[in-house]
């Protein structure tokens, strides 16, 4: 614990909506909700207006539409959101050796370390400064946290929300904390919550009261330690800069449950490769490969294999998932399957897998065959247009109206509403054909405008169109919108 309030925890503000609101003029206010637009989507983030109605993180989609059914419904853009968590990482980065990234909008920062903050005024300074810095860099909000340890830090960011800034002193940490439901602390979540409450704890002061060795007793020793000291306020954790990584996995969740087993099998060996491409990106290799799969009566089964070396071999990990795969049962159907590679290393050792020797993998294959004839991309067949995927909220570019993005696309059609993040009103609205092919996808344009530019699509697309030659409307009366998203 430190004398001074000199942990900073920054937490952007309903990141994935705000940075959607932003960049879309006409949904500034209004109810936004991103995540999978499936029936079994998820949401990932609900926007401020949206919570009032009870939308919130993590909850069905479905769910979310029936209290929000005149939200705006978007699938996320993750490369965009990463392109301004790097901004953001690298303000913080000015003001501390020390950043400890926790995910893409929400960081510790050691302010001492950086020798920027040493007491109470320093470090609020700090805050106020960045706050202003990233709502000029990128356009959007954040809240800061300042304590003294980087669980009040967190605590104290989530009560600043949103768009603010708490700092919470040395010293009164137990009286702060005393009132706050059991839940505040870090590692109570639902479960916990109820067997606290069942023991009669339902806020921090109970805790501190019951003493260490009641919470040993209810929660087991490791856990109810931990607990009882971070219900006095205690937290000596350090801000670390980087942190090695676990696990990597990924999964996928079915619109139709899967019943073919060569489909599952397809499914599993193509999780397999995507994996495999984030445990290279890492710059990693994995011992222990891991299968997951959710069956039709929402029963969850895990099973893993720990090879005799690690690998980043995408047949290897293909034909252990394989093998895994084959001790689960999935004749009543599969919701999800995920594949991870844990046990990681930095090295891989491929004399031990003699069992791959005779495979190679198709994206070597693909790369030989381009540096063979650099010509082949373009030689390639072109996908028909008409089977263009439009996702609704995803930035796309008209050659003769400009930049927009996807409103809703259904029946054989796309809804496009044109305008830019610094357009100065809500942009218009025109529908397409899915194949119209002077509509094509493009990269998200930049939230804040370069000195001199300007926002409005019109200009942007003057060199191409007249404004006074273009057609009021391409809408065709009778098309549909597939209502992707609500029209706020």
């Amino acid at each position: 614990m430190r004398a001074a309030p000199t942990i900073l925890h920054l937490d952007m503000d309903a990141f994935f909506a705000a940075a959607e609101q932003a960049s879309k003029p006409s949904l500034r206010g209004k109810p936004v909700i991103v995540g999978g637009l499936g029936p079994r989507g998820v949401v990932a983030t609900a926007s401020y207006e949206a919570r009032r109605f009870g939308a919130r993180s993590a909850m069905p989609m479905a769910q979310a539409r029936r209290l929000c059914p005149h939200g705006a419904y978007l699938v996320p853009r993750f490369g965009f959101y990463r392109s301004i968590s790097e901004q953001v990482m690298e303000l913080l980065g000015r003001l501390s050796p020390l950043v400890e990234p926790l995910s893409l909008d929400e960081a510790f920062v050691d302010l001492e370390a950086g020798g920027v903050a040493w007491d109470a005024q320093s470090a609020r300074e700090a805050g106020q400064r960045l706050r202003a810095d990233i709502r000029a860099v990128t356009g959007l909000t954040g809240s800061v946290g300042l304590a003294g340890s980087k669980m009040l830090a967190k605590i104290a960011s989530e009560e600043a929300k949103p768009d603010g800034l708490r700092l919470i002193e040395p010293g009164t940490e137990r009286d702060m904390l005393a009132p706050m439901p059991v839940r505040t602390l870090p590692g109570v979540g639902p479960a916990t919550g109820e067997h606290l409450r069942r023991a009669g704890m339902t806020t921090v002061a109970d805790l501190a009261e019951a003493g260490e060795d009641e919470l040993v007793r209810l929660l087991g020793k490791a856990h109810g330690a931990s607990l009882h000291r971070m219900a006095l306020g205690l937290d000596d954790r350090p801000v670390v800069a980087e942190r090695d990584t676990k696990s990597v996995s990924v999964e996928d969740t079915f619109d139709v449950d899967l019943h073919d087993r060569v489909r599952v099998m397809n499914e599993v060996g193509r999780l397999a490769d995507r994996c495999v491409q984030r445990l290279r990106a890492s710059g990693h290799s994995g011992r222990t490969i891991v299968l997951k799969v959710r069956r039709y009566d929402f029963s969850t089964l895990t099973r893993s294999e720990t090879l005799r070396g690690p690998t980043d071999d995408p047949a290897v990990v293909r034909e252990a998932a394989g093998r895994l795969l084959d001790s689960v049962d999935t004749t009543g159907g599969v919701r999800l399957l995920g594949v991870g590679v844990s046990g990681l290393a930095d090295y891989t050792q491929e004399d031990l897998f003699a069992q791959a020797a005779g495979e190679r993998e198709p994206v070597e294959e693909a790369a030989a065959a381009e540096e063979a004839d650099p010509a082949a991309p373009e030689q390639a067949e072109a996908p028909d247009p008409a089977e263009r995927h439009w996702p609704a909220g995803h930035d796309v570019h008209h050659r003769e109206f400009g930049p927009g993005w996807v409103q809703g696309s259904g029946v054989g059609r796309v809804t496009v509403r044109f305008e830019t993040p610094t357009s100065k009103a809500p942009g218009r609205v025109r529908t397409f054909r899915v194949d119209d092919p002077d509509l094509e996808p493009s990269e998200p344009l930049p939230l804040v405008a370069e000195p001199g530019e300007t926002g409005d699509v019109e200009d942007q697309a003057s060199s191409s169109s007249s404004p006074a030659s273009r057609p009021k409307s391409r809408s065709e009366p009778g098309s549909g919108s597939g209502a992707a998203m609500s029209r706020p």
